[in-house]
């Protein structure tokens, strides 16, 4: 079978004293999503992130919430990752690099990844107001760190203009979801790994 006739999808599960999380990702997708976090704005991202990569995932989240938004978000990010290393699977015949620069209202946000295999997020946003809806805006960073570790991958984050904290996060899931669809995209060129040492 063609590589690229597959189904990629991830299915993790994970259990602590702080949250119960369970995730179904798959990059094949139309962007339909099925998110419960008990935290309505973060839902709200998750879904802007599936509908426009085209993923389709089910992401269920139990958390701690009466001490506050930081394992919820935190943890989800961590299953997310690990969910999206996992539906990867060995990366023959990605592309690999993802970019997207996207803009909403007044925020204009720019997001670039690498699927390489080594961690690290450069985080650039700032968020005028502290909160949106039921959620400290200081977790967005927490959650891309998350990702970028569990699903060893480069992330890079930088808000070019913005004065909404709604529009800049928005802007931000958006435009990681559209690098990610460029990056886990295949090219019919690559007949391995996009990588001179073979791996990734």
């Amino acid at each position: 079978m063609d590589v690229t006739d597959r189904k990629r999808i991830g299915k993790v599960t994970r259990s602590t004293r702080e949250t119960d999380i369970s995730c179904e990702f798959m990059i094949e997708g139309t962007g339909i999503s099925n998110i419960s976090t008990g935290i309505g704005f973060f839902d709200h991202m998750l879904q802007s992130f599936t509908k426009h990569g085209f993923f389709d995932m089910t992401l269920k989240c139990k958390g701690d919430l009466s001490v506050d938004t930081h394992h919820t978000v935190e943890d989800t990010g961590i299953v997310l990752g690990e969910a999206l290393l996992e539906a990867m699977g060995d990366k023959t015949g990605i592309r690999r690099f993802g970019s997207f620069i996207l803009p909403m209202d007044d925020a204009l946000v720019l997001c670039a990844v690498d699927l390489g295999g080594r961690p690290y997020l450069n985080f650039d946003l700032t968020f005028p107001q502290e909160t949106c809806g039921d959620m400290e805006m200081c977790m967005i960073r927490e959650f891309f760190y998350a990702v970028s570790y569990s699903a060893k991958m480069n992330i890079h984050l930088k808000m070019l203009d913005g004065m909404n904290s709604h529009h800049i996060a928005e802007a931000a899931f958006k435009a990681f979801a559209k690098a990610m669809d460029m990056a886990l995209s295949y090219d019919k060129r690559i007949e391995d790994v996009l990588s001179t040492k073979g791996s990734l």
